[in-house]
């Protein structure tokens, strides 16, 4: 598995578990989220994003969400402490020089068959793009060691859902598993941040279309109030540049006396009305400040 998506995965459990936890103490309702604060929170995000765009020069026409770095198979028991940390901290090179030239134009496929043209990046720069990674520093490991690079293709995904594309295949020294990056040239990146925890919820895809006016998202959150009386209700709210929209979801608990919250959080949705039709805009979380796959309607 792809470190974006373990990392995606403990986020939403963790969230499930404050989500729900808060509403244990018979009678007393979880704090709300401030709005003032969270729609200061949200116009920072949008200020990170646009930075990120003119930083990469232009609006690139595929988006990725998540980590660009990922792995094929399992780290082997005698390899993986160390290789699992390495990677994280950004510790790859090449046993020899990779090739400095960019491929020609690659393509990436969504699953409704839709297509475009998009800019790659050469062997070498995915490594040095791999390398620059700082997640989670390690002085005691071994660098990974690359032998060979192959451009090939995978699935991704992207802030108009899962697609396949162009991705370099990376063999390393001593272990079965190949190390992957997104091949995509000049992706808009901006890195997550804490700075929105406990505004709203933390939200894991969207689903709208390019004409229209609403946008729903989804979440982890406490189970439908019809099914348990201390369960809650939610409320979605966007704020908006030409570049982006960042929904902020309001929590509504029903908490009602002597009755305690189950711990199993529930999959959720709230609908946000947007000022203007959505087009091209990405989806951004509140609370990492990072672009969610969006499924958009025919």
């Amino acid at each position: 598995m792809a470190r974006g998506a373990t990392g995606r995965l403990a986020t939403a459990v963790l969230a499930a578990v404050l989500v729900t936890g808060c509403a244990l103490v018979p009678g007393v309702a979880p704090a709300a989220t401030d709005p003032a604060a969270a729609r200061e929170r949200a116009q920072a995000v949008l200020s990170a994003w646009a930075d990120a765009v003119a930083k990469a020069g232009e609006q690139a026409s595929v988006t990725p969400v998540g980590e660009l770095t990922g792995q094929v198979g399992d780290w082997e028991e005698a390899v993986g402490d160390n290789n699992k940390r390495a990677l994280m901290a950004g510790l790859i090179a090449s046993d020899s020089p990779l090739a400095e030239d960019a491929p020609a134009e690659g393509e990436v496929t969504w699953q409704d068959g839709t297509t475009t043209k998009v800019s790659l990046m050469s062997a070498q720069q995915a490594i040095v793009a791999m390398g620059s990674i700082t997640e989670a520093p390690c002085a005691d490991c071994a660098m990974l060691v690359v032998t060979a690079a192959v451009l090939t293709s995978g699935p991704i995904q992207t802030t108009r859902g899962p697609a396949t594309a162009p991705i370099w295949e990376f063999t390393v020294a001593g272990t079965a598993v190949k190390v992957t990056r997104a091949a995509i040239a000049n992706p808009v990146v901006v890195a997550p941040d804490e700075g929105g925890w406990g505004l709203g919820l933390a939200i894991e895809s969207a689903s709208g279309s390019v004409d229209g006016s609403e946008l729903t998202v989804a979440f982890t959150g406490s189970p439908d109030p019809g099914n348990m009386a201390c369960g809650e209700d939610y409320t979605a709210e966007a704020v908006e540049s030409d570049l982006a929209v960042v929904v902020i979801v309001t929590r509504h608990p029903r908490v009602g006396l002597g009755e305690a919250c189950s711990l199993v959080g529930a999959r959720r949705t709230a609908t946000a009305t947007l000022a203007a039709p959505l087009g091209d805009r990405v989806v951004l979380d509140l609370q990492q400040g990072t672009p969610v796959s969006l499924v958009l309607a025919p």
